[in-house]
């Protein structure tokens, strides 16, 4: 569990601790007298501030156990949108608004190898490493843009349904 959510904790912990206590000792004074305010505001604190530190350790192993699961799946998620960034723009490159010769050589390699080294990475979820595939093939062709737009519109479809099933 990181440092910050412990901190959190902790400071939620003095807050209800010292809310509880204050709560507790307006009661009683209103009600009884200061004497007892105090005697209510101490043990009150103290019952709430035990209460926090008991479930500690069960809030932590819930956060984490959150916090894995939808760690990954949120990683999956950010990978695949890279991977459809890095496709576009090198499909951008070899079929350029501005005509055939309006994108470098050099550029259009350094797109292709962008999105070629993205596309490969193991943490990428299989539908759309193989979506990414048929978009990269369909575009290193560089002879038919409607296949290699509907190649990259396929990709957009699958990273859609990734996020999706979420």
């Amino acid at each position: 569990m990181n440092r910050s959510a412990r901190r959190a904790h902790l400071l939620i912990s003095a807050e209800l601790t010292i809310g509880a206590g204050l709560l507790a000792a307006a009661g009683a004074y209103l009600t009884i007298g200061p004497g007892a305010a105090a005697v209510a505001g101490v043990v009150t604190g103290l019952g709430a501030l035990a209460g926090s530190l008991l479930v500690r350790r069960r809030v932590f192993a819930n956060l984490q156990k959150a916090e894995s699961k939808e760690g990954a799946q949120g990683y999956a998620e950010g990978l695949a949108q890279g991977v459809l960034l890095g496709v576009v723009t090198y499909a951008a490159a070899v079929f350029p608004l501005s005509g055939p010769g309006g994108v470098s050589g050099e550029e259009r390699l350094a797109r292709r190898t962008i999105a070629y080294g993205i596309a490969a990475d193991g943490g990428l979820p299989h539908q759309v490493r193989t979506a990414a595939a048929a978009a990269l093939e369909a575009i290193d062709h560089g002879k038919d843009a409607e296949r290699a737009q509907e190649a990259v519109e396929a990709l957009q479809k699958t990273v859609y349904m990734l996020r999706r099933s979420r």
